[in-house]
């Protein structure tokens, strides 16, 4: 199947503008996929393809790992368990990839994604070289995989090209983690330059961009924060994974004496344009720091609460001036709507409070917050956004009664029964308009990679506590 043609206009049913549901509301689209007119309260015209229920911009995925979809279901123990044992079965699974298996898992992944109302991810991308650490014959062979895989997905994808070079402070990267690493900060710049270069000539940029991540401040030895801080081109996105686990930040103060966020605030690292990813475990100090940069902090509630990380101080780094935006990183959901759930509900258990987070907040940290994250416009329906939608069926078991501007406590991926991207119709009621159904993708990825994974195992006894001093670092 080919593409959808993209329509020239929309009628809505009801749709989300400037923050409230309206009625009636007619959105005209050009050819580059942009809103250039927005009416509400007007009848359809002749042409207009009509959304019924309700309709909002679409979300943006600001923080994903695609290879990671595997372990969905998979790496629950039946004993006792942690984020430390759960990453060594990730590292299993990263051990099988190859550039073949990566798209075909990806395709799938962002598939699932599409359906379920994500438009656009940033994806934070690791995966680099070959499993011992030798580049590929063909240059940019695994970042070239996910390129295709997005653009056969349809979705917009921004390549997260990450810095890794240590497995800890002061420790060379483990045998499982030399796919990840380059031979120091220069030469992941120049990786990244040339990754650049090849993706403007190959890749629509509206479809597929390059931004940059730092692994974490334990993947990122000080002496080339320094460096990259002063090297790495002022007009790319930079995330990181921050403070994650606790581990983390008691290894940063050791042999630094900061804390993660402190140490990259020292080197200028901690701007408008960084994207703390978690931020789960932070200091006063590092909320200030945070918020007076105007950075944006990825909250993940669903991966965090797999993972038992804990639940970040999301309503404090937004009162001190951060900007929140949400992804999926690990897949243990691909639900827009459960995130933004999720994000409200760890603030109600933090304080105790409800209404932490309006609809209005979550449906901006889900959908502007996470372009913005990724240097894209922001999807939805005024004019100048993207023409990325998600509409829902507000009479579902689950959103029967409930009011329209509350759909954001009510709904789930389940509901959404048309997704727009750029003006082009790519999934109704959980198909893919050219990929068919992403069940059927994802098993047949799950498999193929499963044919070259040594089988996950079915429980575990080890604790955080006994784990090396090595292996404290994020996913």
């Amino acid at each position: 199947m080919s593409i959808p043609e993209r329509q020239e206009s929309f009628w809505c049913e009801q749709a989300w503008v400037n923050g409230a549901v309206a009625a009636g509301v007619r959105v005209e689209i050009d050819p580059a996929g942009t809103v250039r007119g927005t009416e509400t309260g007007v009848p359809a015209r002749e042409g207009d393809c009509r959304l019924p229920g309700v309709t909002f911009p679409a979300a943006s995925n600001a923080h994903s790992h695609a290879f990671h979809r595997i372990l969905r279901g998979r790496t629950h123990a039946a004993g006792t368990g942690s984020f430390w044992t759960w990453r060594e079965q990730m590292y299993e699974v990263a051990a099988a990839l190859t550039p073949e298996l990566y798209e075909q898992l990806a395709t799938a992944v962002f598939a699932e994604m599409v359906v379920t109302g994500w438009t656009s991810v940033a994806e934070f991308h690791y995966v680099h070289h070959q499993p011992d650490g030798s580049a590929y014959p063909q240059e940019h062979a695994m970042e070239r995989a996910l390129a295709r895989a997005a653009v056969a997905a349809g979705i917009r994808l921004t390549l997260l090209d990450t810095c890794y070079l240590a497995g800890g402070f002061g420790a060379p990267l483990t045998q499982g983690q030399l796919r990840f690493g380059d031979r120091d900060g220069a030469a992941w710049l120049q990786r990244l330059a040339s990754l650049r270069a090849a993706f403007a000539e190959e890749f629509d940029p509206a479809q597929v961009s390059v931004g940059a991540a730092l692994h974490s401040v334990r993947g990122v030895p000080e002496e080339e924060l320094e460096l990259i801080a002063r090297k790495l081109p002022a007009d790319l996105p930079l995330h990181i994974h921050l403070s994650e686990q606790p581990a983390e930040n008691a290894a940063c103060r050791e042999a630094t004496g900061l804390t993660p966020a402190l140490l990259l605030a020292k080197h200028g690292l901690v701007t408008r344009r960084l994207s703390a990813v978690h931020a789960t475990h932070l200091s006063e100090e590092d909320i200030g720091v945070l918020g007076a940069a105007g950075a944006t902090v990825v909250m993940c509630p669903t991966t965090e609460a797999d993972l038992a990380d804990g639940i970040g101080p999301a309503a404090q780094l937004r009162a001190a001036g951060a900007r929140i935006a949400l992804g999926t990183d690990q897949h243990a959901v691909v639900d827009p709507w459960l995130e933004m759930r999720a994000l409200e509900y760890g603030e109600r258990l933090r304080s105790g409070e409800r209404g932490r987070f309006s609809p209005a907040d979550l449906h901006a940290a889900a959908s502007a917050a996470g372009t913005d994250a990724q240097g894209r416009p922001a999807p939805g329906l005024a004019p100048g956004n993207s023409c990325d939608l998600m509409s829902v069926d507000p009479e579902t078991v689950r959103t029967a009664g409930s009011r329209p501007g509350q759909l954001a406590l009510s709904a789930t991926a389940s509901d959404v029964h048309t997704v727009v991207v750029g003006g082009r119709i790519l999934a109704r009621h959980g198909r893919h308009a050219v990929l068919g159904d992403p069940a059927a993708l994802l098993s047949a990825a799950v498999v193929a990679v499963d044919r070259k994974t040594p089988p996950l195992p079915a429980t575990t006894t080890m604790s955080a506590s006994t784990m090396p001093a090595t292996t404290t670092e994020d996913p």
